[in-house]
């Protein structure tokens, strides 16, 4: 793996949004699961061992309390330029928020009028809930729009603590449902809108999926879920071996994300509707799924069994395991074997449900 000034940006942004080093401040923890010492670097994939090492080589603030929150968003890197044309075009709105919520600004890449309507992705970004912004998935989404030739909405969702649930993920329905309603404006078929997120952003993507199911709002196509955050009992009452969620996101920043955008400590018996996809009690009528994540990966154990809950309630999904991938393991080393595997599987989901046109 080469290291250039961008990959170093690229792996900076995800150790914030991916801490390694954090001190829960929620209350006490059930004891680790005892296992037999194993080395999490024995496990990697010999592509990924520079990135984990750049990874936990950058240590975060200890405690994680509101002030080093702050400190992280102010420290993050300079978001990456938006790609210039022939690139597809980003347009900077701003949408009505949902009843009773402010405004969200919006990215609409690759909207424009042709002879036939186009698929479109909602796009969420991760960071824990508690950092990340949407202009640093841009030029990622603009290659997306042209790959698939869709258009593509990023949300500026706001962040927790400041803003708690259901906040956050009213923002992201209101994107979802101002996508819906212009379709035909921004050249959109209404039958082939898909959601997509990494982290926490898949954890909010999930969210906004089952929100569309129960408010009937927009027929989804497809949920593309990137190592998704979807159950915060990990890390709080249920612990994961301690070679698990080691590189990149780990048990306490768990605890601190999941604490900070539900307003309460996580794990409690009694959560917010709809906040937690982990434990809605029903996944029956959500679209086809693919969910993906790396094998030392902290939310590996809570991805496979939501993956399983939905393969049980009859939604066609897809689940990708992938040896010896830490959390962010595709941003921060993308050249690697296990990266391109990893991003053309999310994309043969994404291009199927695309390719489905329910009948007349």
């Amino acid at each position: 793996m080469s290291l250039t000034r961008r990959t170093f940006a690229t792996s900076a942004l995800a150790s914030a949004a991916m801490p390694v080093l954090l001190q829960a401040r929620s209350g006490p923890r059930p004891p680790a699961i005892a296992k037999a010492s194993v080395d999490p670097m024995a496990l990697l994939d010999p592509e990924l061992r520079e990135g984990a090492r750049l990874i936990l080589s950058r240590p975060l603030p200890d405690p994680l309390d509101h002030a080093a929150i702050v400190g992280m968003r102010k420290a993050a890197p300079p978001a990456p330029d938006v790609l210039p044309a022939p690139a597809p075009a980003v347009e900077l709105r701003l949408i009505e928020g949902a009843p009773g919520h402010p405004p969200v600004k919006v990215a609409v890449i690759g909207a424009c009028r042709k002879a036939a309507l186009r698929p479109a992705v909602l796009h969420i970004h991760g960071g824990g809930f508690i950092v990340g912004r949407m202009e640093d998935t841009i030029p990622a989404s603009q290659q997306l729009a042209k790959e698939f030739d869709c258009v593509v909405v990023e949300v500026d969702y706001r962040l927790s603590p400041e803003t708690r649930f259901p906040g956050p993920l009213e923002d992201c329905c209101a994107a979802l449902t101002w996508l819906h309603a212009n379709a035909d404006v921004l050249g959109v078929d209404r039958t082939r809108i898909a959601v997509k997120g990494e982290s926490a952003g898949g954890g909010l993507a999930a969210m906004v999926a089952l929100a569309a199911r129960d408010r009937r709002s927009v027929p989804l196509c497809c949920q593309i879920l990137i190592y998704p955050m979807l159950d915060d009992r990990t890390g709080s009452t249920r612990r994961v071996p301690p070679f698990i969620g080691t590189i990149g996101w780990n048990e306490a920043g768990n605890v601190v994300g999941w604490s900070s955008l539900l307003g309460q400590p996580a794990g409690q018996p009694t959560i917010p509707a709809g906040s937690v996809p982990a434990r809605a009690p029903d996944l029956a009528g959500l679209p086809r799924t693919f969910i993906g994540v790396g094998s030392i990966d902290l939310f590996v154990d809570e991805d496979i069994a939501y993956a399983g809950r939905l393969v049980q309630a009859g939604i066609p999904t897809e689940l990708l395991v992938m040896p010896g991938a830490f959390h962010g393991f595709d941003f921060v080393v993308p050249e690697s074997g296990a990266s391109q595997a990893f991003t053309a599987a999310w994309k043969r989901t994404l291009r199927a449900a695309f390719a489905i046109r329910p009948p007349v």
